[in-house]
C-alpha cells in the first residue's frame, strides 16, 4: 500500500510580490526551496493563513527572499499575507514508518528562522 505524506513545508512565508500577467506558478527563493527539499517545477499546495484560501501550483526559483504569486494565483493573496507552502510524496508503508518531512520556518523578510529536518 502507498501512503501520501508531507514531504516538505515552508511555514509563515510572506508574499512579497504578485504578477497577474505571468503564465502561472509561485516564485520562491531558491535557497529556501533547497533547505525545504522542494525542486523547481515541483507541485505544491499553498495555504493562505491571512484569508483561508488554498490552491495548488508549481514552483519556480526566485531571488533572495522572494515569495511571489503569479498568474491566477495572484488573485488568491495580497502582498504581506502569510502563507504555508507544502509538498507531498508517496511512500510505501515501510518507508512511511521512517519518513520525516523537511520543515523550514520563516521570520522577517522571509529569512530562515528555524529548520526541522525530521
Amino acid at each position: 500500500m502507498m501512503i501520501n505524506l508531507l514531504k516538505s513545508k515552508i511555514h509563515r512565508a510572506t508574499i512579497t510580490n504578485k504578477n497577474i500577467n505571468y503564465e502561472g506558478s509561485i516564485t520562491i527563493d531558491r535557497a529556501i526551496c533547497e533547505k525545504a527539499n522542494i525542486l523547481e517545477f515541483e507541485k505544491v499546495d499553498v495555504y493562505n493563513i491571512s484569508n483561508g484560501k488554498r490552491f495548488s501550483t508549481y514552483v519556480i526559483f526566485g531571488k533572495d527572499g522572494a515569495i511571489e504569486l503569479n498568474g491566477a494565483a495572484a488573485r488568491l493573496g495580497e502582498i504581506g499575507d502569510k502563507i504555508i507552502i507544502v509538498s507531498y510524496a508517496m511512500f510505501d508503508t515501510n518507508e512511511a514508518k521512517f519518513h520525516k518531512p523537511k520543515i523550514v520556518i520563516l521570520g522577517e523578510m522571509n529569512k530562515i528562522k528555524e529548520e526541522i529536518n525530521g
